[in-house]
């Protein structure tokens, strides 16, 4: 049994208190949030215990890892001063606002004999699990090129002021509106992306504030709603990576190769379905009126209008609890993997130089029009069979 403990008790930290339980090695010791009347609200709907302050949450022995679900700006400050106190640390995305104190971060964990790890878990998820045995048996030969959307539809054109989460917490969309849509949804594309292709020996990236009415305050300075980077791999594959909060919802990943295709519906699913496509019958427009219906609905419908053949993601073991559409994502399963390779006295891979890696590699595509060429990397071996 791994004990664990929350700092933060926002929006997100319902989804993790959701699929805690498809994860018994997991105990949750405690939380804390510097919002007194925000705290009092989630422990009474969980039954969660309570920290008096940062502190006290810090000197709990019994404690290994630190989750980090507070806001950005105070991802540094909370993941510093948990490595002090001798806490490994699971991190909601980015680790830091720029790439110095990410890089310090991860100096000091190494020091130190402790990991920190970057969310998202989605690349850890079944779906991506049946993607990586599709490209090992060479059934599209070798990737050459990638279309990655994190296109989250017009959210601020809906009624998000009156969103709540399970425990009564407010969407913090003014937050996520001034964060950006890039530095929030990019790491659900490129976790899948680094894993499967390696690190990026250069981008470059354009992005953009085309609706700046969004209903939080003419005086708020709002990040780009678009942006769109082109990522070279060291291993050769190309890949445009396109994020944005206007156009409708689209959130697939399109791997074509030498022999064929794979298109992964959802990658807010963990159970997506996966197609197969030959050369020439990829994407459609009728594939994005049938995400377009789906996310009206709120469900995935049974029929399909995707090229090619449809692959089932199969569930394994027993059903998993997963939050409502459309985050359907076991985000305890990064923290879950942390614990478990920490009793193997191994690295978990979303870790140490992938989470540098992925922290850098966001902010590069955060930070307007340029050309970058990142100075972190990790050791990568090919998950793809040429056939």
């Amino acid at each position: 049994m791994t004990k664990i403990a929350f700092v933060g008790t926002g929006f997100v930290a319902d989804y993790y208190m959701t699929t805690l339980q498809n994860h018994p090695g997991l105990q949750l010791a405690g939380v804390w949030d510097r919002d007194a009347a925000r705290l009092s609200q989630f422990c009474d709907f969980h039954g969660a215990r309570p920290y008096a302050d940062m502190q006290s949450l810090l000197d709990d022995g019994d404690v290994r890892i630190v989750v980090n679900l507070t806001n950005p700006e105070s991802h540094y400050a909370v993941n510093r001063a948990s490595l002090e106190a001798g806490k490994h640390v699971y991190c909601e995305k980015p680790l830091a606002m720029n790439v110095d104190e990410a890089e310090a971060l991860a100096k000091l964990a190494a020091e130190r004999g402790l990991t920190v790890c970057c969310a998202p878990a989605n690349a850890l998820s079944t779906a991506h699990e049946a993607f990586v045995r599709l490209m090992a048996k060479g059934e599209i030969g070798r990737p050459r090129l990638v279309y990655a959307e994190m296109e989250d539809g017009p959210v601020f054109r809906a009624d998000w002021q009156n969103w709540r989460s399970r425990s009564g917490a407010r969407w913090p969309g003014a937050e996520e509106f001034k964060i950006g849509c890039t530095l929030e949804h990019a790491g659900y594309a490129l976790s899948w992306l680094v894993d499967l292709f390696g690190p990026v020996a250069h981008l470059s990236a354009s992005s953009a504030l085309c609706f700046p009415d969004k209903g939080v305050g003419g005086d708020e300075v709002l990040a780009p709603d678009f942006s769109v980077g082109l990522l070279t791999f060291e291993s050769g594959v190309r890949a445009r990576l396109t994020c944005g909060l206007a156009a409708p919802r689209d959130r697939s990943l399109t791997v074509l190769g030498d022999r064929g295709s794979l298109i992964l519906r959802d990658l807010w699913d963990d159970n997506s379905p996966i197609h197969l496509s030959a050369p020439g019958r990829e994407r459609s427009f009728l594939e994005r009126a049938l995400n377009a219906i789906e996310h009206r609905i709120g469900r995935t419908l049974p029929v399909s209008v995707f090229p090619g053949k449809r692959v089932a993601s199969h569930r394994t073991g027993r059903k998993k609890t997963l939050p409502s559409y459309p985050s359907q994502i076991d985000f305890m399963r990064g923290i879950a993997e942390q614990a478990r390779a920490l009793e193997d006295g191994t690295t978990p891979f979303f870790s140490g130089d992938v989470a540098l890696h992925l922290t850098e590699l966001v902010l590069a595509l955060n930070a307007g029009e340029h050309d970058y060429t990142p100075k972190t990397r990790f050791d990568f071996s090919p998950r793809w069979s040429e056939g």
